[in-house]
């Protein structure tokens, strides 16, 4: 199995766990409530870091990889990288389209490199240093990160439900 395989796979390991939470919001009495709940002031609520994964992966797969327009062009400016969240939020069946169609893009661009690119650097990256090795080890943290913080947000928001 190739590398970018490897990692190909572990992404679709992790994002079981992105839509188990997901799942787990759709199910609660009022899930606009809990996508909007933030655990503190101008903290990041639970719509934009299930949102922002799918962001993330899009405008890598589109923009930083390919140079192509980028899908959902109207979130990208409050979702991505330094953004502020607002209480504008996605339904959870709108995060779960960006989810399945923002990793489909990226499934397809990423199955395109070969093993022996993996040590290269795409121009938009240049300036980080992030080879594409790097770039897919990151990618697997960033959406573990965020779902791990997306988790702990619904856990918290049912707890002051009780």
């Amino acid at each position: 199995m190739s590398e970018v395989a490897i990692m190909l796979n572990l992404m679709d390991f992790v994002r079981t766990r992105t839509i188990a939470t997901l799942d787990e919001i759709a199910k609660l009495p009022d899930p606009a409530a809990a996508l909007v709940w933030q655990p503190g002031p101008g903290r990041a609520h639970l719509g934009w870091q299930l949102t922002h994964i799918g962001i993330t992966e899009e405008l890598t797969a589109t923009e930083r990889l390919k140079g192509t327009p980028a899908a959902f062009a109207d979130l990208i400016p409050r979702f991505k990288i330094g953004s502020v969240p607002d209480q504008n939020v996605p339904d959870v069946e709108t995060i779960r389209q960006i989810l399945n169609v923002s990793r489909a893009h990226l499934s397809q661009t990423l199955s395109e490199i070969k093993d022996e690119e993996l040590d290269t650097i795409r121009p938009w990256y240049t300036e980080r240093g992030w080879t594409l090795r790097r770039l897919m080890q990151i990618l697997v943290w960033h959406e573990s990160h965020h779902q791990g913080q997306a988790h702990l947000n619904l856990n918290l928001f049912k707890s002051i439900q009780a």
